[in-house]
């Protein structure tokens, strides 16, 4: 056991040295990424800022969802019989282990039903614990809030299923004509193995985080009355709707047939239309469970204003890894693309039961410069597939590996970290020396469970 702290003190220790702040992190690898791309892809300095600059905004719309997943996701966990519950739940555990155990385990199915969602409420979640429990480490329980986040892109908001759930005619323009119908979530999200996977990952997570927590000295907490949130309340938000357009701010009426008509349209569109549950449903549905729980439409854009700050590193970064996708994917006067050769180099040495493996441990690696679902998507859509297919790997599985590569990563990668760092008012490398461990054994599950996938 003493060897097993000395292993995480050294990661801890590693990550605080050396992990830069996000933005830094964005900016080093855009630097990286011309690097390699000069002399592996044969391309000019000109050619490749020209790939960079042409494809810092590719990603907007994509973006705008990413920001709406998060902000409705953590407005929803702002509300207060959410909030209660979570007060609730705060006060269970007893021992730092079992905060660590909770705190991972709730994070994990919250991750997996949203992410915006389950980000949010574990962060919160984790500083409600902090608030009642003497002697945890606040550090490991905020890791252990964002440890969960792994199995985000196996779950029902995962971007790369749900694009592949979606419209036919995109999804053989992704693919060059690969997949020609639409891949429903119960070959991908709800298959068996992959819901054996999440399920082995989280008990994984809930063990090996509650096994980190430090002794004695080595112990960080944090005064609780840090941790306390500002209780004064905004001009008139609690006082009486006096005029016709503060009653209107005010009506419940008005919430509640707003809602009504939002899940009106899900039901027509999902189950009479039988179209497919994307991002757009997401957002829709957690917009309008919003705004049925905050109960007036002034508390929920009070709500949705506070939690916009959360989107910031987003707004602001997305750009950036955007511009490295087009580094990636740019093709100059040689004809050679980053992306293709990475991938190419993967697919060489792979056969039809290690396919999925070197698939998630591309998209693996491409995550650490662009991660995101909807830029894996554009780099490996149009080459994994055809691969696969020329291998007879079934199309969900080859999916899913990208999906599973593109979320491991995300463990040491600090951009997704930055809404949960918000809220807890830490820096990414307070964290991601705990994160790097859970990396280690998620890593092991993923790899045995896509292998036997595909035997």
């Amino acid at each position: 056991m003493k060897f097993f702290h000395k292993i995480i003190n050294g990661c801890v220790g590693f990550m605080q040295k050396y992990l830069p702040e996000p933005f830094i992190f964005a900016i080093i690898l855009t630097f990286v990424a011309i690097a390699v791309a000069i002399p592996v892809c044969h391309q000019s300095i000109a050619e490749v800022v020209s790939n960079w600059g042409g494809g810092v905004w590719n990603l907007l719309g994509f973006s705008m969802q990413m920001a709406l997943v998060l902000v409705t996701g953590a407005t929803l966990a702002a509300a207060p019989t959410i909030k209660k519950s979570i007060n609730k739940l705060a006060s269970l555990p007893k021992t730092p282990a079992g905060a660590i155990a909770l705190v991972t385990g709730i994070s994990a199915v919250a991750c997996w039903l949203n992410w915006g969602f389950g980000l949010i409420v574990g962060a919160i979640f984790a500083k409600e614990i902090a608030k009642k429990l003497k002697g945890v480490d606040y550090r490991l329980l905020i890791a252990s809030a964002y440890s969960g986040f792994v199995v985000w892109h196996a779950g029902i908001s995962g971007s790369i299923p749900l694009k592949m759930a979606s419209d036919v005619d995109e999804l053989v323009k992704d693919t060059n004509g690969v997949i020609t119908s639409v891949i429903p979530i119960g070959n991908t999200i709800l298959d068996w193995h992959n819901i054996v996977m999440v399920v082995l990952v989280t008990i994984a997570l809930v063990a090996i985080n509650s096994a980190m927590h430090p002794k004695g000295e080595n112990i960080v907490a944090i005064d609780p009355a840090l941790l306390k949130e500002d209780d004064v309340v905004e001009a008139n938000q609690n006082s009486p709707a006096s005029t016709p357009a503060a009653k209107l701010e005010n009506s419940r009426i008005l919430s509640g047939i707003l809602s009504l008509l939002g899940f009106a349209f899900l039901v027509i569109s999902l189950f009479i239309k039988g179209k497919a549950f994307d991002l757009g449903s997401v957002i829709l549905l957690f917009l309008f469970l919003g705004i049925v729980l905050h109960k007036t439409p002034i508390a929920y854009v009070r709500a949705f204003a506070k939690s916009v700050s959360g989107a910031a590193g987003i707004l602001l970064q997305f750009p950036f890894y955007a511009g490295i996708m087009g580094i990636i994917t740019g093709v100059g006067e040689s004809g050679i693309c980053l992306g293709t050769v990475v991938s190419q180099a993967f697919i060489n040495i792979s056969t039809s039961t290690t396919y999925p493996l070197y698939t998630f441990l591309c998209a693996a690696i491409l995550n650490m410069f662009v991660p995101s679902g909807g830029g894996h998507w554009a780099i490996q859509a149009p080459i994994m597939f055809a691969a696969g297919e020329a291998l007879n790997v079934d199309h969900g599985l080859t999916g899913m590996a990208i999906a599973w590569g593109d979320a491991w990563t995300n463990l040491i990668q600090p951009f997704w970290a930055l809404p949960a760092l918000a809220i807890a008012k830490l820096n990414a490398k307070d964290i991601m020396g705990f994160c790097l461990i859970d990396l280690v054994v998620s890593g092991i599950i993923i790899i045995g469970g896509l292998l036997i996938w595909a035997i």
